[in-house]
């Protein structure tokens, strides 16, 4: 199968080794990777367009959701999670940590439910992450090779 592989790892400062080794894990499981990585536009709307052709063409994604920037996901990752649902493919997402949420972002409040430390209230569904990605998505604790794994499980 072709897979999308979406993450924050384009940002990441060994991005091009680290997609060295996604490719061949990919690979050693009878897959073909593609990446954002995979272009050379250099403008904002051409990547944009470039990764949604991507998505579109191939037959699953495969989602890094650990949390970047803060406690949540990639923002772009989830851009494309939701195109690549509404396109009608399997997405398979991944994270080092899927204890639920409310376990790792809680802090009680006086009334008795469940809010982060900013005071904003934690979903509480026992999900490890927000239900529009939990819910659809299949996931894997770990990294790359578990949702490779969970992928050949599904």
């Amino acid at each position: 199968m072709k897979l999308y592989l979406a993450g924050p790892d384009v940002f990441r400062p060994d991005a091009e080794s680290w997609a060295v080794s996604a490719r061949a894990l990919c690979a050693a499981a009878g897959h073909q990777a593609l990446l954002p990585l995979d272009q050379q536009a250099a403008t904002a709307a051409a990547i944009w367009a470039n990764n949604l052709r991507l998505i579109a063409e191939a037959d699953c994604v495969v989602a890094n959701l650990n949390p970047f920037r803060g406690a949540e996901p990639d923002s772009g990752t989830c851009v494309e999670i939701g195109y690549a649902l509404a396109l009608g493919k399997r997405v398979v997402g991944y994270a080092a940590d899927l204890r639920p949420l409310r376990d790792r972002l809680a802090v009680a409040n006086a009334g008795g439910g469940c809010c982060d430390a900013a005071g904003w209230q934690v979903e509480d569904f026992g999900l490890p992450l927000n239900l529009m990605l939990a819910v659809p998505l299949r996931l894997a604790q770990g990294g790359l090779s578990e949702a490779l794994r969970e992928l050949d499980r599904a």
